[in-house]
């Protein structure tokens, strides 16, 4: 099979690791692969020239046999990579004359699509193609796909660029036709390509596509946002200032309302919810509301598609005018404009479109001319196929029924996270006393951070605070973990005090990893002294077995017989059950910036390899994820551990690699290696075996990132989980509560649901008592048992070339 993979409509981060996956799954599928320059204007215009030869493979060194017949080796490189990374394919002067100019479909192999992942925008360029949307147009690229022998094409783009290319294949018989008619084809190759096979990947900033829990391009853009938010709120606390925030979304509110959570903003504008009438009122009472409380900085965030109820547009300038004329406020307008499709990827904007690469080309190879053109979606961590027009005709839906002004309709088309997020974020930036409970409803709550560091521990914190202001608790701090609390290191914490925690790293509160069997009988006496009536604990493997120790502990002491809840923080992701932990996507995030920066050093000096050593205890989840994202080309886990075979497996693959690349243009190469992979064969060890068996085709250095994994600026996706799952967690113990104090005082006892740990189970959230979160964990190895990702080490392996280059 021939594959052409295009990107279309608005750029977006993320494009380029489509192209990527595409091409490397496809080769190593057996298919010969194509990229389409310009989008679909790229297919009208086709190609006016003959294609230069490919490169060969150099002959310094002899190929060895046992690799000659694989598809990595015989579609290894055309030399129009570099071109197109550099953006000189139109240019007649480029190093070796070679040109793409008046040639757009375009045959890439695996090397020329290597080093993109990290680029943003699409280096193959994008277009909105008017001719495109006529017949003519759509004739003419059918012909040239014919002309090249391609019958398969996957498209990335926004809703109208999959819906153009389902028109194109429900088209495709009668321009085969047409041509056939015109003499264009002939007869032949009218029946080799009789069937079009189509599949779309959503290409959107603005997260705007239905029956998908995330489009292409959206994590990286709330990033742009979310730290122009962050560098805005020093110079508005210094000012006292208020700031209003435009930023993209025409139909959709997500990335103005996951920035407004995760930037800690007083007043939001989007598309789905408009406020209530006169919006200039409820805006004024908010502000001056937090003002009030002693806020210096004002921060309202601006959907560019945002409208009142009657549909008339809420304009930047109008909001900050509002807020100067009747608040008397120093008020600024910031339009962030294209900056937010600007930069290189996210972490995840690299994982999501590699996987659903692989997944496009999967899907082409399976298609016939019965099945639908799908669309790749994503459920939580699971890669999906959706009938593409399903997903675009729900997707118009919004749009009408925004246009009725059926608003509640609207909310109902967005998925269950957009609207529990919404409800996040108008309890944590309200200071109404509507929703309190009557004073004996009303609890005191304690908070507590276990474990190492990890993004989003604040965040989940600040929300929590502020839920339970909102209902009339009491927010009780324990400073320091369990060491903390035998030492009464309690406060109560405010709703301002907690106002800039949202961006902020580590843990306000001090944590450690000590367990309350230290001294359970002081720690039941502490429970009981300071009236706790609900544990709210965040951390990692620590704080799920504190929990299961307080629980199995409650048959000897009464003073735990309290609600408790245990929100996963850890970068390590290796609490059982839960897909994903606060912090894993900050440390990602983190791992990615420093892999780019060691490939970095590693490409300038050519033949050299980097063994970068991770943090993740006994659990692979951040080496293995990290790989995929900053493109590794091996990784070592716990889960598999290292022993001599692997290693001189490992050792061949990068002696044949480096032997078949371009003398003087070899790229550095990365090997991740989890801290605890193996006792024996550390980073210092395998880094000496590399580069002495590299001898004179690669030399071999290491980096150790350490803590740096743990600290830094928390990610949107952290921050905004983090106040999501509080609410949660805030609402269990809420009603554990009630039920417990529904019972008889002297007999209360509560129940072992009423111990649990908040886990992410695919789409859904589920509170799950910590007695069967027992049931699926290693607790010897502290991780859980059979995780999701854990199949992903050999996906890295396949797209680094090695499960192909190395002799099994």
């Amino acid at each position: 099979m021939r594959i052409a993979v295009l990107t279309s409509g608005g750029d977006s981060a993320g494009m380029n690791a489509v192209v990527r996956a595409v091409v490397r799954a496809g080769i190593v599928k057996g298919c010969e692969t194509f990229v389409v320059r310009e989008g679909y204007e790229g297919l009208v215009r086709g190609n006016n020239v003959s294609p230069n030869e490919g490169e060969p493979i150099p002959d310094t060194f002899e190929v060895p046999s046992y690799i000659s017949k694989y598809d990595v080796v015989n579609n290894l490189r055309f030399g129009f990579g570099a071109l197109l990374k550099n953006g000189e394919g139109d240019t007649v002067e480029s190093t070796g004359g070679k040109t793409l100019k008046g040639r757009y479909i375009v045959r890439v192999g695996w090397d020329d699509v290597r080093s993109w992942m990290g680029e943003g925008g699409t280096v193959i360029g994008t277009a909105r193609s008017k001719v495109f949307r006529t017949v003519e147009g759509r004739t003419a690229a059918a012909h040239n796909l014919i002309k090249e022998g391609i019958d398969a094409l996957v498209v990335c783009g926004g809703d109208g660029s999959l819906s153009g290319a389902d028109v194109f294949r429900q088209e495709w018989p009668t321009l085969i036709a047409a041509l056939q008619t015109q003499g264009m084809i002939t007869a032949e190759q009218a029946a080799l390509h009789a069937h079009l096979k189509i599949v779309g990947l959503v290409g959107s900033i603005d997260n705007d596509m239905a029956m998908t829990d995330l489009t292409i391009g959206a994590p990286t853009a709330l990033h742009r946002i979310c730290e122009a938010i962050d560098n805005i709120n020093s110079t508005a606390i210094s000012h006292s200032r208020a700031f209003v925030l435009e930023v993209m979304g025409r139909h959709c509110g997500w990335l103005a309302l996951s920035a407004a959570v995760s930037g800690g903003a007083d007043y939001l504008f989007i598309p789905e919810r408009p406020p209530a009438d006169p919006w200039e009122d409820d805006m004024c009472r908010v502000v001056q509301q937090h003002r009030t409380a002693g806020k210096r900085k004002t921060i309202v965030i601006v959907a560019e598609g945002a409208h009142d109820t009657a549909l008339n547009p809420i304009r930047p300038d109008q909001v900050k005018d509002v807020l100067s004329d009747r608040l008397g406020l120093d008020s600024r307008v910031t339009t962030l404009g294209h900056t937010q499709r600007g930069g290189k990827p996210c972490a995840w904007d690299r994982i999501l479109p590699t996987l659903q690469g692989v997944e496009a080309v999967n899907t082409l190879l399976e298609a016939t001319p019965d099945t639908p053109s799908y669309m790749i979606g994503m459920s939580g961590n699971k890669i999906t196929r959706i009938p593409l027009m399903d997903a675009v005709k729900m997707t118009r839906e919004v749009t009408q029924a925004i246009h009725d002004k059926d608003f509640e309709k609207v909310m109902s088309l967005r998925d269950p996270e957009f609207v529990e997020i919404l409800s996040a974020f108008n309890t944590t930036s309200s200071l109404d006393d509507t929703q309190k409970l009557p004073a004996e409803k009303r609890l005191r709550i304690a908070i507590i951070h276990m474990g190492a560091p990890a993004g989003g521990m604040n965040a989940a914190t600040r929300a929590a605070v502020r839920f339970c202001i909102g209902r009339g608790h009491t927010p009780l701090a324990i400073h320091n973990g369990f060491k903390g609390l035998l030492d009464d290191s309690i406060s109560e914490l405010s709703w301002l005090r907690v106002d800039a925690w949202m961006a902020r790293g580590g843990s306000e509160l001090g944590t450690n990893r000590a367990l309350p069997d230290i001294n359970l009988g002081a720690i039941a006496s502490q429970f009981q002294k300071h009236r706790f009536d609900g544990l709210f604990l965040i951390g990692g493997f620590e704080a799920f077995s504190a929990l299961l120790i307080l629980e199995e502990s409650r048959k000897h002491y009464p003073a735990f017989h309290i609600p408790m809840v245990h929100l996963p923080a850890t970068i390590s992701n290796n609490v059982p059950l839960t897909e994903f932990s606060l912090g894993s996507d900050t440390s990602l995030n983190a791992l990615v910036d420093a892999c780019d920066a060691i490939r970095q050093s590693a490409s300038a000096s050519r033949n050299r390899v980097f063994v970068v050593e991770t943090q993740g205890g006994k659990c692979g989840y951040i080496a293995t994820m990290g790989a995929l994202a900053a493109g590794a080309v091996i990784v070592y886990t716990p889960e598999v551990g290292i022993d001599l075979d692997i290693l001189r497996t490992d050792v061949e693959f990068l002696k044949t690699r480096y032997m078949i690349d371009v003398k003087g243009e070899a790229e550095g190469r990365l090997v991740l290696r989890n801290e605890t992979s193996s006792s024996v064969y550390t980073t210092d060890v395998i880094t000496k075996i590399l580069k002495e068996e590299g001898a004179t085709l690669f030399d071999s250095r290491s980096a150790a990132l350490g803590h740096t994994l743990q600290g830094g600026v928390p990610s949107p996706t952290d921050r905004a989980r983090a106040v999501r799952l509080a609410m949660k967690c805030m609402s269990f113990i809420e009603t554990q509560a009630a039920a417990l104090n529904a019972q008889p005082e002297k007999s209360r006892k509560a129940t072992g649901d009423s111990a649990a740990v908040i886990t992410i189970q695919g789409s859904s959230i589920t509170l799950t008592p910590v007695q069967e979160i027992v049931k699926h964990a290693d607790m010897k190895n502290r991780r859980g048992i059979n995780p999701w990702w854990e199949s992903l080490k050999d996906l890295v392996e396949v797209l680094g070339g090695r499960k192909e280059l190395a002799r099994v």
